[in-house]
């Protein structure tokens, strides 16, 4: 935002007030680091020595009444508030495009019960997923979420993109796991959501704030529900010859309701590209992990069942220790030097839709990018990772390895790409996203999605948040 130099100071005084002076950042070295999350976009704009968007302040509350108290003070000066967690997004959830607070809301890091009577936890929401689970480990206890983003991402920014952990498929992704949560509107006002999840009483206003991406206010505390650790796990690989008979076995397992807590499908290409480096496997076909958990007798039973599935489609049983390799090496995927990264060009595209038509989808979105951007020789890989009672995820990326070097160039490449990629997946029954969020990147589709129907979702963010301070910008939502 613009400011004069004494309406600046006036502001940081206010702020610095509330939170005390050293926790008001101003320096350029802090804004420069909250000016890009772990989205393609902000992270290439800074690579190409273009001007980031940045904020204005940087403000660390401790708790939930500094945060309304700051919210009251943006809503006076019409200031842009962006709640910040680990900062792990990958849409540009986090960017500040119009400047102003960045909230960043770690210092809220308190478990606050763990109730072994309930099977839940309570944490605030600047709680490191890793420090949660370890601190759950402790009891024999866990929260069966197992997120790529655990090392960096808060316990608040899982439920603020409907996150997917790597065992969603048995337990849940984010939202299926909170039971309540605390929070602050954009107008400052503290409130405190029904004890249990499941009720009759009305719509279920925690909705509103799951997955709205810091736009309808600030998740500040939320209990879970938790596990005990699994008494057993047992895993297993197999390949088959081609994907169709790999996503129907995928499919009967689910139907069958045999609850693998993993079922990760990789296609032809990312099991001759990521399955190799990772595994070091030299593999063709569609390879996939099946892995089960909980009381020994019961995992038997539901895995013995599912083997004679994939073995009806004709898959080749690799044995037990490709998977139970994949299960200690999971997060290598996403670490370097084996991650995605700069200068390539890349994007993670996933959607979500029924078993069938998943596989219509797949194909299709693979002839847009590959086909469509062949020019660039565009890459197109995909695993199916988060399985439903109905249908399935495709985590699905592309990749350019010699993109444009020009700014600009690159990032109206890098739109249209994801243009193609979410209407193709619109087309053939899927979501514009399925964990990772709208914010920055797909905003502009909401409306292709939703329809008639984004209007009413417009409408409750003008009613909930009638200055616009909340992440402005982020979900298609009116500025």
């Amino acid at each position: 935002m613009l400011f004069t130099s004494l309406e600046f100071e006036m502001i940081r005084s206010e702020l610095a007030d509330v939170v005390g002076d050293e926790f008001v950042s101003v320096s350029d070295v802090a804004k420069l680091v909250y000016a890009t999350d772990w989205s393609w976009m902000p992270q290439m704009w800074l690579d190409r020595a273009q001007t980031p968007a940045s904020p204005d302040f940087i403000v660390h509350p401790a708790n939930a009444q500094e945060i309304s108290a700051v919210l009251k003070i943006a809503n006076t000066y019409k200031i842009p508030v962006v709640p910040w967690g680990g900062g792990s997004g990958t849409q540009g959830g986090t960017v500040p495009i119009f400047g102003g607070i960045v909230l960043d809301v770690k210092r809220l890091d308190q478990i606050l019960e763990i109730n072994e009577t309930n099977l839940t936890a309570t944490a605030q929401c600047g709680v490191n997923g890793a420090i949660f689970e370890r601190a759950l480990n402790e009891h024999n206890l866990t929260f069966p979420h197992y997120p790529s983003s655990a090392a960096a991402a808060t316990v608040g920014g899982y439920l603020a993109a409907r996150g997917s952990g790597v065992i969603s498929t048995k337990y849940g992704k984010a939202e299926d796991l909170v039971v309540s949560l605390e929070a602050v509107m954009p107008d400052g006002t503290f409130v405190k959501m029904p004890p249990v999840p499941n009720h009759a009483t009305g719509p279920m206003l925690m909705n509103f704030l799951v997955g709205a991406e810091g736009t309808m206010g600030v998740i500040t505390a939320a209990t879970f529900q938790i596990e005990r650790m699994p008494e057993h796990r047992i895993f297993r690989a197999v390949l088959f010859d081609d994907l169709h008979s790999a996503l129907e076995a995928g499919r009967e397992i689910m139907l069958a309701r045999l609850q693998p807590s993993v079922l990760r499908l990789y296609d032809d290409a990312s099991t001759k590209s990521l399955v190799k480096r990772v595994l070091n496997l030299d593999l063709e076909g569609a390879y996939l992990i099946l892995v089960f958990d909980g009381y020994q007798e019961i995992a038997a039973a539901q895995y013995e069942r599912a083997m004679k599935i994939v073995s009806q489609y004709g898959a080749r049983d690799l044995g037990e220790h490709p998977g139970k390799e994949w299960w200690e090496h999971r997060y290598d995927f996403y670490f370097p030097p084996l991650t995605l990264s700069l200068p390539k060009m890349y994007g993670t595209i996933e959607t979500v839709t029924t078993f069938e038509n998943i596989e219509k989808l797949y194909w299709a979105k693979k002839k847009a990018i590959e086909e469509g951007f062949a020019e660039y020789k565009t890459r197109y890989i995909a695993h199916f990772s988060h399985w439903f009672p109905w249908g399935v995820m495709v985590y699905d990326r592309f990749i350019i390895d010699e993109p444009p070097q020009d700014a600009q160039q690159a990032i109206q490449l890098h739109n249209k790409i994801w243009t193609v990629a979410a209407r193709t997946s619109l087309a053939n029954g899927g979501m514009l996203n399925e964990h990772h969020g709208i914010g920055l990147k797909l905003g502009r589709l909401m409306r292709e999605q939703y329809g008639d129907a984004f209007p009413i979702l417009d409408k409750l963010k003008q009613t909930l948040d009638p200055r616009g301070i909340m992440n402005p910008g982020k979900l298609g939502f009116s500025v």
